[in-house]
């Protein structure tokens, strides 16, 4: 078993989350409801955190994603759609905007981030950094007061990062980098974290990247060791071939290079699957809301025409209906058909 630092909370998150209480006492009463609570079919609260998804179009093809393996069509949230499911999920103090496509593209997500900010929820997301450049996005979603921003950058080098972002310009990206991260010390902030998917097409870089990350202006780093199931059967036959595998020597020499240069250094590894006596916590505290309004169980099955529990508009009945089946099938083991990738076989 590898041993390693995983991606946590900030201090802020803690800060907001408690400001987020104390100011709505519904969200209160609902936290304290949540904490009552024991696992079960059947629960009293709603949920304490939430994924909306602002668009699932995307401007890259990248082969380890679904957006470009399997030719899924995507769409826009409407700004009013957002704000109407925030306005009813009376309960979540923590929130991440993001699915399968690139925020950006969506015209209203720093407006998303900033709504949701503004009602002390704490917010994340994940860019590919493209368009970070155009109508100051780089300034609008720092100032939007984003709790962090993800930014994926899977090579040090630009062949290496134009093969697997496919149609993504590496120096694009190096320059947004900077420009973000130059204007969040300019604010005294710190929300990026530069997210590296390790894969095979970028393995040979894996000692680079710590170096390359504080070259870019980053004080944080998560190296993500797997790419995750999607409940598709094709994706999962393309990608299984990408996957690699670290050595402890390997994530202990990485760490030693990040503590030289004064990086903040994670690692994220789903190949720890749940069991029986530690179950997805998903099905109890969280959902997700689709871009095309659709409740679907979690961000790794995100696709409605894989699952969906319904429209939004019925959310509230889904989740304390609806959901308990699928509650019970986790709770005696009987795991869904596409939550199977995340369980021990």
């Amino acid at each position: 078993m590898l041993i390693f630092p995983n991606p946590c909370a900030s201090s802020e998150y803690d800060i907001v989350k408690q400001r987020g209480l104390n100011r709505f006492p519904i969200r209160m009463d609902n936290y304290n409801k949540y904490k009552s609570n024991k696992m079960g079919i059947a629960v009293e609260n709603l949920p304490i955190k939430l994924d909306i998804e602002p668009t699932s179009m995307c401007n890259l093809k990248c082969h380890m994603c679904i957006v470009s393996t399997t030719g899924y069509k995507g769409k826009h949230m409407s700004y009013d759609s957002f704000t109407n499911v925030i306005d009813k999920q009376t309960g979540v103090f923590e929130l991440k905007i993001q699915g399968l496509g690139e925020p950006f593209l969506n015209k209203d997500f720093t407006k998303m981030v900033k709504y949701a900010s503004d009602l002390d929820i704490w917010t994340r997301s994940t860019t590919n950094a493209t368009i970070l450049d155009e109508n100051d996005n780089y300034k609008k979603i720092i100032d939007a007061n984003i709790g962090e921003l993800q930014i994926s950058v899977d090579g040090v080098k630009k062949d290496t990062y134009e093969k697997i972002r496919i149609n993504g310009s590496f120096d694009k990206v190096v320059e947004n980098c900077k420009l973000i991260n130059a204007y969040q010390k300019e604010k005294g902030v710190q929300k990026t974290r530069m997210w590296t998917l390790l894969q095979k097409d970028n393995i040979e870089d894996l000692f680079n990247f710590p170096r390359f990350a504080k070259e870019l202006g980053f004080d944080r780093l998560t190296i993500s060791m797997d790419v995750n199931g999607w409940g598709d059967d094709e994706w999962s036959k393309i990608n299984s071939a990408k996957k690699v595998e670290l050595t402890q020597n390997d994530i202990d020499e990485l760490l030693k290079i990040a503590k030289t240069l004064d990086l903040d250094l994670t690692f994220w590894d789903i190949s720890v699957k749940y069991n029986k006596d530690n179950i997805c916590e998903w099905p109890f505290t969280r959902s997700m809301i689709s871009a095309d309004l659709h409740v679907v169980p979690c961000c790794i099955i995100s696709d409605p025409k894989i699952f969906t529990f319904g429209n939004v508009d019925d959310f509230n009945k889904i989740w304390h209906d609806v959901y308990q089946e699928f509650r019970e099938n986790h709770l005696n083991i009987k795991i869904p058909e596409v939550c199977k990738f995340c369980y021990e076989k």
